[in-house]
């Protein structure tokens, strides 16, 4: 899938390229690009990874510029700050959509080319949106956990920021998805804001006001670990293999949930595809090679014990 996407990518590039170029396209050498995750975790070091090989294949000056949290001011004084020094592309994973219209507009109107990857802020004049269709991926978790229980049993959703629109799109997508099963029954959806030392005390304040819950979605990066740690206790240990848990984002302790049993599937993304992309899109808008951009969805696997060790992303 990896290999196709970028198939996808440079075959949208070239033909935008037969076109033909502005004429006045900046060389390579003369265009920097800036980069922005949400905030410092582990799956946005692989996008990193991706944006940072593709800006080095390119030839152009590349920033990687990391909030200090996940608060949507945080992001408007980046992206002020980046147009104040007169960068030429912006990509950026938006914490609240909303708060970061009015920036993004403006970076458009001096010129800057700004998309958004894996959480987008659709409202804001972006060019495009590289990532996963997150309610696609919502949808398929909820048919992995319908089949899985067969249909029947309470089960939980823990998401990370709650104004985030990519983990809003994967719960309407499993809302959707469990339509097809009556039987199931949504009986919490809690908060973590990403952060696991939350995501734990959430967990395991769910798990006290449902004793009969049978699955839980773990739909940001931090869902995982936390239901792992807390069925890793004396309390809630009697729980492991009989509560159905599936995950998103194969970072290390999410992966070694899944080696010991704790969690039985995981929604695994594409992050290095979206960091290379985005670059690769940034540019090739920069140097007038790309006029309608169209949004690209980079999809997701589902990881299980059977596949943890031949996935590729």
């Amino acid at each position: 899938m990896k290999l196709t996407q970028r198939i996808t990518a440079g075959a949208l590039v070239a033909l935008a390229a037969s076109v033909g170029t502005t004429a006045h396209a900046k060389d390579a050498k003369d265009i920097s690009v800036a980069v922005i995750p949400k905030v410092a975790v582990p799956f946005f070091d692989d996008c990193n990874k991706g944006a940072k090989t593709a800006a080095d294949k390119a030839g152009v000056k590349y920033q990687w510029v990391v909030p200090q949290n996940t608060q949507g001011s945080t992001q408007v004084q980046i992206i002020e700050d980046l147009i104040s020094r007169h960068v030429d592309g912006i990509a950026i994973s938006v914490n609240e959509p909303k708060s970061v219209e009015s920036v993004m507009k403006r970076a458009e109107q001096s010129g800057i080319k700004v998309l958004t990857y894996d959480s987008d802020s659709p409202k804001s004049g972006r060019s495009m949106y590289i990532g996963t269709n997150n309610e696609q991926a919502g949808a398929t978790m909820a048919e992995t956990m319908g089949k899985a229980l067969n249909g029947q049993g309470e089960v939980a959703i823990i998401t990370g920021q709650l104004g985030a629109v990519n983990l809003n799109e994967r719960i309407a997508g499993i809302k959707k998805g469990l339509a097809k099963y009556p039987g199931i029954k949504v009986v919490e959806t809690q908060g973590t804001d990403d952060d696991l030392a939350r995501g734990v005390s959430v967990v395991e304040t769910t798990l006290r006001a449902h004793p009969n819950l049978k699955g839980i979605f773990g739909v940001s990066q931090v869902g995982g670990p936390a239901v792992a740690k807390v069925l890793n206790t004396r309390e809630f240990g009697a729980m492991k293999g009989k509560l159905e848990v599936l995950a998103f984002d194969d970072l290390p302790d999410t992966l070694k949930g899944l080696k010991d049993g704790y969690i039985q599937g995981i929604m695994v993304q594409r992050p290095v595809t979206m960091g290379s992309l985005a670059v690769d899109h940034l540019v090739a808008q920069i140097q007038g090679q790309e006029g309608q951009p169209k949004d690209i969805d980079t999809g997701v696997t589902v990881v299980t014990k059977d596949n943890m060790t031949s996935y590729t992303k």
